[in-house]
């Protein structure tokens, strides 16, 4: 049972990361990224 838990979860990281390496992906990641960032250095 811990192996196919382990080969699921490696499945899932690596499709993660295909689609993270897609530039058109890489832009949407950098706008959410500095969105966050932007939020977190508004004053309360």
């Amino acid at each position: 049972m811990g192996i196919m838990k382990k080969a699921g979860a490696f499945a899932v990281a690596k499709k993660v990361y295909d689609e993270a390496r897609k530039p058109h992906n890489q832009a949407k990641i950098k706008s959410a990224v500095a969105k966050v960032q932007e939020r977190r250095q508004r004053p309360r």
